[in-house]
């Protein structure tokens, strides 16, 4: 396996976590206004269930008492800065550990005795980990937030040391490993870390800068690669990345311990294995997780292996980074303002439906006319109209199962994250045959269709008098 196709792999997972922050933000804004942080206007929704009409008892508000009432003061709430800045650092120390080794790939490949392929699954690790604690870290913030976080920083800087004990690559490997299991604790606590210490005018402010700190770690990550090159640097490079990890978590525990959440904006309790259950049962969320296990797979193989299926086509590698960091910013705005569009006009589905049929074109065009033109535009649009397809999901999650909201989103993430690993695998195997690999993608990605159409009946279904659709499967 080639040098190229491991930076690839590195590009694909990046891609994915600049769309996960994009995401996260969308998610943030929908639960401010159910913790009735930041007000927002009621919108009516005709034919579809939602929590304004859900006939359940509506949940106690953070900071109200029995009767509705605020029990919030009436002073202005001053935000809590220095928390967000100390997750800042962690958040950036994450992104460090998950791309160290990147840069320098065939450096640690000499280093450690082992080829590129292995060098490539300390990166991989991270994704592949997330699939499986997707769910007890959702359950985990939502039940003890403060403690989970902690609990994530730890990890972090404990895996990040790890690396040191031997100087190769099964410590390194062990060391990855630990650290990634803190990853979903640590990333998926932005919004309610947002609610817990910052005002409601500052949280978008927030956000964005928990964001950035995200991104800026990504950067300082290959900025520290590149400026140390050499198999000779790579211990050095562990450690000041494990010293980085270490600084951050315990800025982090410092800034929770002596610095205290907003006056009644405590995060929600969730009902633990009930609230899985709940999810596990809910129709919809079965059908959205099943729809999302192919696009987010795809994108994800395309980003994955550009590099290697257009090189034959005289595409080099600066062109194909080119590409893909393209590719990568069309698939942050497309996810910041498709899905806003599409739930402001209701044409979730059928924006859906283009994102597919779109993507199936674009692998049938690069499968006949593989070039670098082709590429920039087949793949840019690739990454605006397939890509908020998940945002899209994830919102439909929230509306369909307002009990476990959280829950919802962690089995989305899993399902994702999932294809991700299924279709990549798969294209790997005839990754030496570009024609019949963009074919393969081609086919996978219109499998999507029916299952698109499978869900809309769901949606489609007459409402009973509760406000409830019928559930049952045909």
């Amino acid at each position: 396996m080639s040098r190229e196709f491991t930076i690839a792999e590195r590009r694909g997972v990046l891609g994915l976590g600049a769309v996960a922050t994009v995401v996260a933000l969308q998610r943030s804004r929908g639960r401010n206004a159910r913790f009735g942080l930041q007000p927002t206007p009621t919108r009516v929704r005709p034919a579809r269930r939602s929590r304004r009409d859900d006939p359940r008892p509506s949940v106690a508000t953070p900071g109200a008492d029995e009767g509705g009432a605020s029990t919030r003061p009436d002073g202005p709430v001053t935000s809590r800065w220095a928390v967000f800045a100390a997750f800042g650092l962690l958040a950036a120390a994450s992104q460090i550990l998950v791309v160290q080794y990147a840069p320098v790939t065939a450096d640690a490949s000499r280093h450690f005795g082992v080829s590129t392929a292995d060098v490539g699954w300390l990166t991989q690790v991270f994704p592949l980990v997330y699939v499986i604690l997707a769910i007890p870290a959702g359950l985990a913030l939502d039940r003890f937030f403060r403690p989970a976080l902690l609990l994530g920083a730890t990890l972090t800087a404990v895996g990040a040391f790890l690396r040191l004990v031997q100087d190769d690559y099964t410590w390194a490997f062990i060391g990855q490993v630990v650290a990634a299991a803190g990853q979903p604790l640590v990333l998926n606590a932005i919004p309610g870390l947002a609610i817990a210490y910052l005002a409601a005018k500052d949280r978008a402010a927030g956000i964005a800068l928990a964001s950035s700190a995200t991104f800026g770690g990504m950067l300082a990550g290959f900025l520290l690669g590149s400026f140390m090159p050499g198999e000779h640097n790579i211990r050095t490079l562990t450690m000041i990345t494990a010293i980085v990890a270490m600084d951050a978590a315990l800025a982090l525990g410092a800034a929770l311990h002596f610095v205290k959440p907003l006056p009644g904006a405590e995060t929600v309790v969730s009902g633990g294995l009930r609230t899985l259950r709940s999810a596990l049962r809910n129709r919809y969320l079965r059908r959205l997780c099943a729809l999302v296990f192919i696009p987010f797979g795809t994108f994800l193989a395309l980003a994955t292996f550009v590099q290697p299926l257009l090189e034959p086509a005289g595409v080099h590698e600066s062109t194909a980074g080119l590409i893909l960091a393209v590719t990568m910013v069309a698939a942050v705005i497309g996810c910041g303002v498709v899905p806003v569009w599409a739930d402001k006009h209701h044409r979730e589905i059928k924006l859906m439906g283009l994102g597919i049929a779109f993507t199936a074109a674009a692998c049938l065009h690069l499968a006949i006319v593989p070039s670098g033109p082709v590429a920039f535009v087949a793949l840019a649009g690739v990454g605006f109209f397939l890509l908020p397809a998940l945002p899209i999901v994830l919102s439909l999650s929230e509306r369909h199962v307002p009990e476990a909201e959280n829950t919802a989103a962690a089995l989305v993430w899993m399902a994702g994250n999932l294809g991700s690993v299924v279709v990549a695998t798969a294209v790997g195997f005839v990754v030496d045959s570009p024609t019949i690999a963009f074919l393969a993608l081609g086919g996978i990605t219109v499998l999507a269709l029916p299952l698109l159409r499978w869900y809309q009946r769901l949606e489609d279904a007459p409402t009973s008098a509760s406000g409830t659709s019928d559930r049952s499967d045909p």
